[in-house]
């Protein structure tokens, strides 16, 4: 018996190996796939005054969205779409233009690219600055990509920056002076190259190129 033993053992070891060997490989998990980098600017500078910022209007500003002339940005924290630290409205240095669109509003779609010629006109007088909002990442992700829009992205997931003023419209932009108060808000559509040149001289004393 202890003979036929070590016979059979071979052969058992033999038909493991073989079993072994028959087994197919199981295929590597697929790697994760990397996230697209962001078409907008980072959000840090926007602390920081514009370097030859424009001397705006002292004057009696026209009636905010909040019922009082001059009012100061709403005491609200947004994340960037880059990441980092969030941007606290009252910390922005004007003079600013503040554009809110989300990917699903064609009037929104329509203004990007002369939001994006003004900021490229900014020439360090004034700041451009979105806000994305009730939106997905993907969708401004890709509208930023198809448009070439290349100014700073704030996040606002709900519609906690049109609540704080009282608006309820898509596009709106908020005009900005240098002290950090409202000059003016517009919701009559999509902005061209003229209207925003006509809307910065009004409101915040910038002449720029139509």
């Amino acid at each position: 018996m202890n003979r036929l033993a070590y016979l059979l053992v071979p052969v058992l070891l033999g038909l493991a190996g073989c079993t072994a060997a028959a087994e197919p490989d199981r295929p590597a998990a697929p790697a994760a796939r990397p996230e697209r980098p962001s078409p907008f600017s980072d959000c840090a500078a926007l602390t920081t005054a514009p370097a030859s910022a424009a001397e705006t209007p002292t004057g009696e500003a026209g009636e905010t969205p909040t019922g009082k002339a001059g009012d100061r940005l709403p005491e609200l924290t947004l994340s960037c779409f880059t990441g980092g630290v969030p941007v606290a409205l009252r910390d922005v240095k004007g003079p600013a233009v503040i554009n809110v669109w989300a990917s699903w509003c064609p009037p929104c779609r329509k203004e990007l690219p002369a939001f994006q010629r003004l900021h490229e006109r900014a020439a360090g007088r004034f700041q451009v600055i979105g806000v994305n909002s009730r939106d997905s990442r993907g969708g401004a992700q890709s509208i930023g990509e198809d448009f070439g829009v290349r100014f700073p992205m704030l996040v606002d997931q709900g519609d906690a920056f049109e609540h704080a003023l009282g608006r309820n419209a898509f596009p709106l932009t908020v005009f900005v002076d240098a002290a950090g108060r409202i000059r003016h808000t517009d919701s009559t559509g999509a902005l061209d190259d003229a209207r925003l040149a006509e809307l910065l001289r009004t409101h915040l004393g910038v002449d720029v190129a139509a």
